[in-house]
């Protein structure tokens, strides 16, 4: 059985940019007003968009990473497709209380409170090269946080993948100066 697809067929010459900013619904006023909400989920669920979009964080880190790391959760939608893609594992960054047996544990600060990451503390060999992945890089506290986590866990990060950054948040900033690749930037 072939899959579905619902959205138009992009043109050979669109470029990743343009996909995504295509596929990519824009909410005004959501979750307040002010707000453009920008939902990556019609890129998701779009087969050409999301093999296309897979494919292209898995190729600008192309034998740079031995595991994919998924932050929870749209994270884990891009880490277990370009995992597949390279033929690597998978580690899930999860919320606190998730995970069964022993982790390591970062808390960050949200706009409004905090919350803790955490990571099973024998999922991969210290040292092992570990590329991050999600959809979204804003502010860069979740994504901080991980960092932390992953170097705490002895791990090193090969780069953060991202769909989209929201470049006015600065986000960037936070991530110590490790490879980021985005491959929309508004």
């Amino acid at each position: 059985m072939s899959p579905v697809n619902h959205q138009q067929t992009a043109q050979p010459s669109e470029s990743v940019e343009q996909m995504i900013d295509r596929l990519c619904a824009k909410i005004p006023d959501y979750p307040e007003p002010g707000v453009l909400f920008r939902d990556l989920t019609p890129l998701f669920a779009d087969g050409p968009g999301f093999k296309r979009t897979v494919e292209a964080l898995a190729d600008a880190f192309d034998g740079q990473f031995d595991c994919v790391a998924g932050v929870e959760a749209r994270g884990f939608i891009l880490a277990g497709a370009i995992a597949n893609v390279a033929g690597c594992g998978v580690l899930p960054v999860r919320k606190e209380g998730k995970l069964p047996r022993e982790t390591f544990k970062q808390s960050y600060q949200l706009e409004y409170g905090s919350a803790t990451l955490e990571v099973h503390t024998d999922d991969l060999p210290r040292g092992s090269r570990v590329l991050v992945v999600d959809d979204l890089l804003a502010t860069g506290g979740t994504l901080e946080a991980t960092g932390h986590l992953l170097h705490r866990a002895g791990l090193h990060i090969a780069g953060f993948g991202l769909v989209m950054e929201l470049t006015d948040l600065r986000g960037r900033a936070k991530l110590g100066g490790h490879r980021v690749r985005a491959l929309y930037r508004v």
